[in-house]
């Protein structure tokens, strides 16, 4: 019973001793210690050549301007890669800050004009005199005048009719004659591009006793809907 224990621990135990690669070289094989002994004891081998550590040289810094050694061996190689990496970031963009703005101390700073000990460090009485005679020279007064009336054009002025009037829209005031007032006033309204234009022509044709144009059916005095309270708003505000 304990020997047949004891083989499945030899095989857990040789399996724990199998050593990974290292770099692609597997130090526990035949083929890598025969490779090793052959060496040791001076002798040739026929296989894969086994990899010897870099070698390592203590350089001195040469002086200024001096050019340096060509490296040679690995150490080329790792020049050359060093080389082709700059050579590949060399295309790209570099950053540069945009310089800080700089404030005109000028525009930024108070006016001080007020200040006689700043202004005389600046120019003299003489110059000041002379400014005051220019601006004198350029003085200009305004006599104001009396504000010119709007003109009519002889056509009755609507504005002038609000404010006489007192009546709201629909009151009526006149008397009106005749049928179908209504249609008859919303066929002629529809010949003026506004109440305003309308107002005019039924207050140049008699209006608003009379309404020879049939502009004014319900003889408020208001033709085709023309409101005057807007005109009357503005007075009173």
């Amino acid at each position: 019973m304990r020997f047949t224990l004891l083989i499945p621990a030899i095989g857990l135990v040789a399996a724990c001793n199998t050593v990974a690669p290292i770099g692609g070289t597997e130090f526990n094989t035949p083929s890598y210690q025969a490779q090793r002994e052959a060496q040791l004891a001076g002798q040739g081998y026929t296989g894969n050549p086994l990899l010897g550590p870099t070698e390592v040289t203590e350089q001195q810094l040469g002086e200024p301007g001096e050019v340096a050694p060509v490296p040679t061996g690995d150490n080329a190689d790792l020049a050359s890669a060093t080389a082709a990496a700059l050579a590949s970031t060399s295309g790209q963009p570099t950053y540069v800050p945009a310089p800080s703005p700089v404030e005109d101390p000028v525009s930024t700073a108070i006016s001080d004009e007020q200040d006689f000990g700043a202004v005389s460090g600046r120019r003299s009485i003489e110059d000041d005199a002379a400014l005051v005679e220019q601006n004198r020279q350029t003085y200009e007064v305004v006599t104001p005048t009396i504000v010119p009336q709007r003109g009519t054009n002889g056509q009755p002025n609507i504005v002038q009719y609000a404010l006489d009037t007192s009546n709201p829209v629909g009151t009526q005031l006149y008397s009106r004659a005749g049928f179908n007032l209504q249609a008859k006033a919303q066929r002629n309204c529809a010949r003026f591009p506004s109440p305003d234009q309308a107002q005019i022509e039924f207050l140049a044709n008699g209006g608003p006793q009379r309404d020879r144009k049939g502009l004014d059916p319900d003889g408020d005095g208001y033709a085709c809907g023309w409101d005057p309270s807007a005109f009357r708003s503005v007075v009173n505000n």
